[in-house]
C-alpha cells in the first residue's frame, strides 16, 4: 500500500475553507486491476509514488493492488495538532477489505495473509527522506503459514525479522544511540 503522508512543508499553509482532505473530500485513493481512481497527473495530491503506481496501473503494468493517502491528509493531520483527519481509519478499512477481495488473501490469516508495503512519499523527491516499511502483517502466526506456502523458512522467518527491524526503526524508534554502538536488532 504506497502512503503519502508528507511533514508540512515550512511556510506552506493548507487552506481551512477545504476543509477534510481537499476539495474533493478524498482522503484515499485506490490502484488495482478492476478500478483505479489517480492518474500520473496527480502529483500534488497523490506524491510521486502514488502518481506512478496509479498511472502504470492505468497503462495495464502488472502493479499489485494499493491504496493511496492523499498529501493533504498529513496536512490536515499536521493542521490538527497531529490528529487523524475523522473517518480516515474507517476509511483505510474498507481499502484493506477491497484489498483482501481482491488479492483473496486476508490481513492477519495464519494460511493466506495479505502482507502489505507502507511507503511514504511527497509531492517533490526527497531522497532519504522518507521510510519504508515492507510485509506489514507478518506476525507469529502468519509467519508459520508464509513458510508452509512458500516452502522456504528461511525466506519466511527473514522477511519477519526485517519486518520487525523496518517496524522498530520507523515506527517506535528503536535506533542505536551513538555513533559506536551497535545497530539494536544485530543480536
Amino acid at each position: 500500500m504506497a502512503t503519502t503522508l508528507k511533514k508540512k512543508s515550512a511556510g506552506k499553509k493548507s487552506s481551512k475553507s477545504e476543509g477534510k482532505a481537499g476539495k474533493s473530500g478524498r482522503m484515499i485513493y485506490y490502484f488495482g486491476a478492476k478500478k483505479c481512481d489517480g492518474d500520473g497527473t496527480m502529483k500534488p495530491l497523490l506524491g510521486g509514488k502514488g502518481a506512478n503506481l496509479a498511472q502504470m496501473t492505468k497503462i495495464g503494468l502488472p502493479v499489485p493492488p494499493g491504496f493511496t493517502i492523499t498529501t493533504q491528509v498529513c496536512i490536515d493531520y499536521y493542521d490538527n495538532k497531529k490528529k487523524f483527519p475523522k473517518g480516515l481509519e474507517d476509511e483505510i478499512a474498507a481499502y484493506v477489505k477491497l484489498l483482501e477481495k481482491e488479492t483473496g488473501k486476508k490481513f492477519g490469516d495464519p494460511t493466506r495473509a495479505l502482507l502489505v508495503s507502507v511507503r511514504s512519499g511527497a509531492r517533490d523527491s526527497m531522497p532519504g527522506m522518507m521510510d519504508t516499511i515492507l510485509n506489514l502483517g507478518l506476525n507469529d502466526e502468519t509467519v508459520v503459514g508464509l513458510a508452509e506456502a512458500t516452502g522456504n523458512p528461511r525466506f519466511a522467518y527473514d522477511s519477519y525479522r526485517r519486518f520487525i527491524q523496518m517496524y522498530g526503526d520507523v515506527v517506535m524508534g528503536v535506533q542505536k544511540r551513538h555513533e559506536n554502538e551497535h545497530e539494536p536488532f544485530e543480536r
